[in-house]
Order: structure tokens, then C-alpha cells, then sequence
């Protein structure tokens, strides 16, 4: 019977179904509950925890800061059991004003910089929240206006969504990758903001263009110049687009007659480490001659905001070289706008009209709840207060029975129902009056808890004030609830008040700028020599001075090779590959100059070995090329193969665990031959016509029969010139070597 069952709990299944359906989870479970916003609060699960933890904590603005590591810590514990990190991250994120355009967290310390600095480890930053932040964010949670829901572990209730009552999702944007899909949503003038959700309660069928006279366009905290204005509603439409944004740039006038371009704002997709990135752009641009016109790069930014200053040569074209900036550099980037938030319990991309929609109804939601649970409030507060002042009018009576109980539930039986049975009365007729009393429950128990003093004059008079203000505050509620109209109103006064106290001047400038079109300067050719040492640092150097270091230069550098400073230099590498470098990028200066690494201006990596360097492609082309593998297969392949436009391409085909041994220019002119060596000194020598023509992707041909115990060594061309090597204390005369076939075993030396 026990075996029978245990089979019957075997499921089976199609194993591509359950993984289907676990990766389906998986991806659903990344996008709904940490990835993505939801459109109502604009937040993220982490940012709406770590926010609602900070208000139950009651770190208030008007409060003193407390530690970081105490709010990480309580909402890892109560709310959000993933990594410390996350939490702290999105804690630093909220504070950052170079980053949100409207701040929720109020930071005491290091919370990192403009500039990609860290923020100080958690232990010792502090923070509050904002202002704000209490008003539109976390304000009536305490009015049931949202659902509450078990946290992880089902000991404490969370909120499944803030009660925001600002558009957050556009104020603040949004960044996040969940599988298979993410959201970039950029930040949006504050004021503008509100003026889009005013006109949209006002004609809630407004047009994405209508809309767009509201809020003209994104606002980055960076400030900046959007410069494709006429895309942008497209984008709004759509939901998805690009905008491209530009750094404020200023001209100021220097000694001398020189100027200076500052730049004082930044695109946004600048912030961090991509500083530093623009300053190295702009530093090699002066370094591979791409321009002459800047002198000196200083970042001179502080706390006051970004000033970046490029000193320049008298004379300059500042237009030209603004324009080449904006084409070299991130001085203009481009933002990628994906506004995909979660709605309705699911993913979806929305332009801005529905993103206000949604935020729009769910204000009326907030406020319908809002309102309902006040009222109830007010009815059951304006049901004592009519017990109270009803009970005041017979106050004598009441006493009288509250003198003549026995108990509670006796003196609570005769104030609701009459009931005087047990009650024991001083006058006849009072017992008659109290049969005619019929107070609820609730006011029943009022009176009983009702003290002595609430019977003097003013107390009764500050009751019946009470009183009306309860039925004013039950008219006015009933109102709100009863009419669409009179609730927009409310809503539409409350954001005229946050738009009053937090909206600000707008950042980021949007216009419809002309291209950026910059003339490079065309290079004035000239011929100069490439000096490589074994190291692989490389520099060009004027022949005059060459010519004067001539022995020096051939004695210290692996390549000596004269060229143009308009050609570009092929690099053959031991792992088949071939990379191409414009000179003109090659650092030019005196013969003592260190040079650069040539793996800092190319794709050539320094584990590779060159072979082969050749001046320019123009060298190759009419030529063949001899390739030499180290297993011994050999070809020939034009050099019309390698006029390539890639700066590193696949030169030969190799097997597995081989390199390039061998590669050089054929003669076009006289008869070569080649010898092969290999490790126990056995020789081949046979003409180089017997080496077919291949492509560039082919093996090639064996050139040798090498022993299983041995392998190849070297490849020798020889021409007419004399060819000697040195063999422990022996030399071999190359071109003394008989002539045989190709692919035989060769001879012993």
C-alpha cells in the first residue's frame, strides 16, 4: 500500500514545460516585485519599503537623523529580505539631487558625488526624510487610503502601493532592467508636472500634444540642452525614443586674447565615472593630434556645480571645436527612453497621457477612501456628541439611575432599552422618565465614561461647537463622495499648494539644435620614421632626427620603418590576426619620448607577439604574402585580401593550439627560396613557387615532414644575399643548402 502511494506522487512531466514555466515565475517575479515601478507611486519595492520603514521608525524631517545601517537593517529584517547593498543603494539614490529631481531622503554625510565617488559605508551616514516626502508620500496611511498586505514572513503588514499624490514615476523617472525587458524613464520639472495632471482633470480626452504645453520636456536634475525637441513627441506618444542632450558650454574671455570654453552643466548620462571618461576623451583627442587647439584640461567642480575649463590657443575656431566635442566626446549623449512602469498588475510601455491617466484615477481612488473613512469618523464622533448634549438635558435622571445600579451592564441595560427592573429609583416619576430613554451603544457608553466636569457651562458650550463643526465636516465630506467635481477640486487644491511650496524654475533648456558638423583638419603630410621597441612602445619621430639617433634607434627598437604620417600601419600578430593603426594616432615628439603602448591606441593585446610590420596597406597590395604556421603549413595570400576598412581582422586561419610562426612580403622581382628549421636542427630548402596561392582563411599546405619528437623552429626567405646562422659552435650557410622538393623530410645538420 506504501509503495502504491509513493508512486502515485510522482509527477510526470515534459522537463522544456517546467523550465518554461519556472523561467516564467522567475522573470515575473523579477519585474513585478524588484525591477520595476509602479505607475501609481512611481516606486520600486525597495525605494516604497525602505520609505514606509523610515515612517514607522518616525524619523520625521523635524527629527534628529539616524544612522543608515538602522533603516537598512529594520527594513532587511521587517520588509525586504534581499542583500544590505540593494537596500543601501536605493537609500542613496533617493537622497542624491544630482540624480532625482525631487530628493525623498534627507542625507547627513557622504552620499557620494557628481562625479561617481561612493557614498560612505552605511555605519556612517545618517538620513531623515524629506519634507515632502511626509506630505505627498506618506501622508494618510493612517486613513486606510491603500491595502496593506503580509510582509515575507507574514509578522508585520506592509503597504502594497504609497499613497503618493504627486506624479513620482515623471517627477523622479525611473532606471531598472528586469528579464527580457527595461525601463528608462527620465526626470521631469516638478511645477510642469503638475500643471499636466491639472489640465488633464480638467479634459481628461487632452491629446499627447495638448499634454506637451504643460510639460514641455524631460528636466534633468544636470541641467543641460535637449537638442531634438521635434522628436520628443514622438517619444511622449509612443513611450519609447531617444533624446539627445548637450552640456552647457560658455565662452569667457582669458589673458592675452585667449579664451576659455567652460562647460557648466553636464548631460545627464554624464554623471559618475562618465566625468572622468570625458576628461580622458577630450586629453586623447590632444593626444592623437585630433586638434591642437586646447592647451590645458582642468576640472575646477565644488559643491557650487560643474566647471570644466579647456584652455585654448589664441586664434581658435571655438564653434568648430564645441561641434567636435559633441561628435568625439559624451559633451552630447543620447538618453534611451523606455517608459515601461507596472499597471494593473503587469508590464506595459506608456506615453505620458496614460501615465497621468493612471496616476490620475488613482488619486480619485486615494481620495474616495480617503473621505469614506472620515466620514464614518464624523458620523460615529457626531453620534456620541447627540448623546452627550441629549444626556445633558436630563442629567439628573441619569445620575438618579446611575445611583440606583447595581452594575454596569444594568446602569447600559436602562440608558439603551428602558429597562428599570433592577434599578432602584429615589422619585416616583423618575422611574417613568427613564422608561422612555433610548440611547445607542455607542452613546450609552459614552455617558458612562463622561466625567463630572464636562457638565460646567463652557464645557457644554464647547460641546455644541463641536458639534457643528462635526455636521459642517459631514456636509462637506458627503459632498466630496457625492460628486466628482467637488473631489477634483479638493485634489487640484492640495497640488496647488505642493506646487506653491516644492515647484522650481525649470534645469534643461530644449531646443531644436543644428547637427554638430566639424571639419577635421586635414593632417599635412609628411614622412617620419616609426620607432617600435620589444616592449611594443611605439611613437613616430621627424626624419631629421632620426637621421641624427640612427644607430641608437636601430640598436634599441625592434621596428624601424619609415612611412607617411598619412598611411596606416599593418600589425601581423603569432595569433593570426591583423590590426591596422593610423599613424596619425601614433604620439609624435622628440627621439628620447617614451611612447605609448600600442595596445592603449589599437585592439592589439600585449600577449600577442608581432611578426610582421608593414608601413600601410598600399605596401601590400600587388604583393604576396608567405604564411608559415608552426605545425608547418604554409601559403601564399595576396595583399589585396587585407585592404580592410576593420581596425583587427582574422589574417590567417589556424588550428588549435598553433601560432603564426612565419609571415613576409614575397619579392616580386627574383627568385626566393625557403628553409625550414626545425628543433633537432633538420633542414629544408625548396624554391618558394612551390608554395600555392590561398586565401586568407584557408590552412595552407605542409611544408615538412617533421618527426612526431620533433617540431619546427623557424622559416627563412632567402633572396641572392647570404644567409648565416649560428648552431651551438657551428655556422650554416642557408643559401649553401641543395635545393629539394617541398613536404620532404629534409637533412640533418
Amino acid at each position: 500500500m506504501q509503495q502504491k502511494q509513493e508512486k502515485e506522487q510522482i509527477i510526470r512531466t515534459e522537463y522544456s514545460e517546467l523550465m518554461q514555466k519556472s523561467y516564467i515565475d522567475y522573470a515575473m517575479s523579477v519585474i513585478i516585485a524588484r525591477a520595476l515601478p509602479d505607475v501609481r507611486d512611481g516606486l520600486k519595492p525597495v525605494q516604497r519599503r525602505t520609505l514606509y520603514d523610515m515612517h514607522e521608525l518616525g524619523i520625521r524631517h523635524d527629527r534628529p537623523y539616524r544612522k543608515c545601517a538602522r533603516i537598512v537593517g529594520d527594513t532587511m529584517g521587517k520588509y525586504h529580505p534581499h542583500g544590505d547593498s540593494s537596500i543601501y543603494e536605493a537609500l542613496v539614490v533617493m537622497e542624491q539631487d544630482f540624480k532625482k529631481g525631487l530628493p525623498l531622503v534627507d542625507g547627513h554625510g557622504n552620499f557620494g558625488s557628481i562625479e561617481g565617488d561612493g557614498a560612505a559605508a552605511m555605519r556612517y551616514t545618517e538620513a531623515r526624510l524629506q519634507k515632502i516626502t511626509q506630505e505627498a508620500y506618506l501622508a494618510d496611511l493612517d486613513k486606510d487610503v491603500v491595502d496593506f498586505v503580509p510582509n515575507f514572513d507574514e509578522t508585520e503588514k506592509e503597504p502594497s502601493v504609497l499613497p503618493v499624490k504627486v506624479p513620482n514615476l515623471l517627477i523622479n523617472g525611473a532606471e531598472g532592467i528586469a528579464v527580457g525587458m527595461a525601463t528608462s524613464i527620465p526626470p521631469h520639472n516638478f511645477s510642469e508636472v503638475i500643471d499636466g495632471v491639472k489640465a488633464y482633470m480638467k479634459n481628461p480626452d487632452i491629446t499627447t500634444e495638448e499634454m506637451m504645453q504643460h510639460i514641455k520636456g524631460p528636466d534633468f536634475p544636470t541641467g543641460g540642452i535637449v537638442v531634438n525637441q521635434s522628436d520628443l513627441l514622438h517619444i511622449y506618444e509612443t513611450g519609447a525614443g531617444k533624446i539627445k542632450i548637450r552640456g552647457k558650454v560658455e565662452i569667457e574671455q582669458a589673458k592675452g586674447g585667449k579664451q576659455r570654453l567652460v562647460i557648466t552643466e553636464i548631460p545627464y548620462t554624464m554623471v559618475g565615472a562618465n566625468i572622468g571618461k570625458f576628461l580622458m576623451d577630450v586629453y586623447n583627442l590632444v593626444e592623437t593630434r585630433k586638434t591642437n587647439d586646447i592647451v590645458d584640461i582642468s576640472n575646477q567642480s565644488s559643491k557650487e556645480g560643474i566647471r570644466i575649463v579647456l584652455d585654448l590657443k589664441k586664434g581658435t575656431d571655438v564653434e568648430n571645436l564645441c561641434n567636435m566635442l559633441y561628435k568625439k566626446t559624451r559633451l552630447e549623449d543620447t538618453f534611451g527612453v523606455n517608459m515601461l512602469a507596472v499597471a494593473d498588475g503587469r508590464p506595459e510601455t506608456m506615453g505620458i497621457v496614460p501615465i497621468i491617466r493612471h496616476h490620475v484615477n488613482f488619486q480619485y481612488e486615494l481620495a474616495t477612501r480617503k473621505y469614506k473613512t472620515l466620514l464614518a469618523k464624523e458620523l460615529e464622533k457626531k453620534e456620541i456628541q447627540e448623546g452627550l448634549i441629549k444626556a445633558c438635558d436630563v442629567i439628573d435622571l441619569i445620575i438618579e439611575i446611575l445611583r440606583g445600579s447595581k452594575n454596569i451592564r444594568d446602569a447600559k441595560d436602562c440608558l439603551m432599552n428602558g429597562n428599570t427592573e433592577k434599578i432602584e429609583f429615589r422619585y416616583k416619576g423618575s422611574e417613568a422618565d427613564a422608561r422612555q430613554l433610548c440611547f445607542t451603544e455607542r452613546q450609552a457608553a459614552a455617558i458612562l465614561e463622561m466625567r463630572l466636569y464636562k457638565l460646567i457651562g463652557l464645557e457644554i458650550e464647547a460641546l455644541m461647537k463641536d458639534h457643528e463643526t462635526t455636521l459642517s465636516n459631514i456636509a462637506k465630506y458627503e459632498e466630496i463622495l457625492g460628486s466628482r467635481a467637488a473631489m477634483a477640486k479638493v485634489i487640484i487644491k492640495e497640488l496647488n499648494r505642493f506646487q506653491k511650496e516644492y515647484g522650481a524654475a525649470r534645469k534643461t533648456a530644449i531646443e531644436n539644435a543644428a547637427e554638430a558638423v566639424y571639419e577635421e583638419k586635414k593632417i599635412e603630410e609628411m614622412p617620419v620614421v616609426l620607432l617600435m621597441d620589444r616592449f611594443g612602445y611605439v611613437k613616430t619621430v621627424d626624419v631629421p632626427a632620426y637621421e641624427r639617433n640612427k644607430e641608437a634607434a636601430d640598436g634599441e627598437n625592434k621596428y624601424v620603418i619609415s612611412c607617411m604620417n598619412t598611411d596606416r600601419l599593418c600589425i601581423f600578430t603569432d595569433k593570426g590576426q591583423l590590426h591596422t593603426v593610423k599613424v596619425s594616432d601614433l604620439p609624435h615628439g622628440k627621439f628620447r619620448d617614451k611612447g605609448t603602448p600600442l595596445d592603449n591606441i589599437s585592439n592589439y593585446n600585449s600577449s600577442e607577439e608581432v611578426m610582421l610590420c608593414v608601413s600601410s596597406l598600399s605596401a601590400l597590395l600587388g604583393k604576396n604574402l608567405l604564411f608559415a604556421s608552426s605545425s608547418g603549413m604554409l601559403k601564399q595570400v595576396r595583399g589585396e585580401e587585407f585592404d580592410v576598412t576593420k581596425r583587427t581582422v582574422a589574417a590567417t586561419k589556424l588550428n588549435e593550439g598553433e601560432t603564426l610562426l612565419f609571415v613576409e612580403i614575397l619579392s616580386e622581382t627574383q627568385e626566393e627560396s625557403i628553409v625550414m628549421q626545425t628543433e633537432k636542427n633538420m633542414f629544408l630548402r625548396f624554391p618558394s613557387s612551390d608554395v600555392p596561392e590561398k586565401k586568407k582563411g584557408a590552412i595552407g599546405v605542409r611544408g615538412m615532414k617533421i618527426d612526431e619528437k620533433d617540431s619546427l623552429k623557424a622559416v627563412y626567405l632567402l633572396g641572392q644575399e647570404e644567409k648565416i646562422i649560428q648552431i651551438k659552435e657551428k655556422e650554416i650557410a642557408l643559401h649553401r643548402l641543395r635545393i629539394a622538393n617541398r613536404d620532404g623530410k629534409g637533412v640533418k645538420k
